[in-house]
């Protein structure tokens, strides 16, 4: 059984995916109604996986765990809640990994964030087999990031999501000694750019009766913006 870690914090406009709104027509409160999809649609395929769920949160004031545990309500009713310990996210990753894999002696850990709402009960269980083989087991992104890191023995986590992370992490394994796997390549939604990409594909995945994430999928359905063809590409305009 591996414990996946969702690094996340509360769903507060103006503090969750600010590139996202700096780099589309999404308000600050648009953008955190997102993330509390994203979050919750990760946790939904967490829970009807075979690993177990711990919920990493950012401890900024009295009320934080109340609004995390809120936030993902909709598919789990009492989630592990531990306040990440950390100043970088290098750190926060590296800090979780290793009290799990040595303090709790779990079998694997893998970190991963609200951005991968592609992330599916499949993928995880698929990463739980090739943590059996191999050490280290990472999911790319599009972009040369990871969207799931999962290990059985911790690396060296000093600046290890260093970009591109893809590379730093793979490096890190390889130089401890360690077999390093791949999982499929899966988009994630941090920016205008990621979301105007991920949009066709959820449309024509939920218009051909296929696995969407719901939560995710119902949020930008209330938005009401649509991806059309730019100067550069696929950009994001209200319907």
């Amino acid at each position: 059984m591996t414990t996946v870690v969702v690094l996340c914090q509360p769903p507060r406009p103006g503090s969750v995916l600010t590139d996202l709104v700096a780099t589309s027509p999404l308000s600050e409160t648009e953008a955190a109604q997102l993330y509390a999809a994203m979050t919750t649609d990760i946790v939904r395929a967490v829970e009807h996986s075979g690993g177990e769920l711990l919920l990493n949160y950012r401890d900024v004031d009295d009320e934080a765990e109340a609004e995390v545990r809120e936030m993902v309500a909709a598919e789990t009713e009492d989630p592990r809640c531990e306040v990440q310990v950390g100043e970088t996210f290098s750190g926060i990753a590296g800090n979780t990994v290793t009290h799990l894999l040595e303090t709790e002696e779990v079998v694997s850990a893998a970190i991963v964030e609200p951005s991968a709402a592609f992330l599916t009960r499949q993928v995880i269980d698929t990463a739980a087999m090739k943590l059996r083989r191999s050490e280290v087991v990472l999911g790319p992104t599009p972009s040369d990031g990871v969207y799931y890191a999962g290990f059985t023995d911790p690396i060296d986590f000093t600046d290890a999501y260093t970009a591109p992370p893809l590379e730093t992490l793979t490096d890190r394994g390889l130089d401890s000694g360690y077999d390093v796997d791949f999982l499929q390549q899966l988009p994630v939604i941090e920016t205008g750019a990621d979301l105007a990409a991920a949009l066709p594909l959820l449309r024509a995945r939920e218009r051909a009766g296929r696995i969407v994430p719901p939560h995710t999928m119902e949020a930008i359905r209330e938005f009401g913006v649509a991806a059309v063809p730019g100067e550069d590409g696929l950009e994001l305009r209200r319907e």
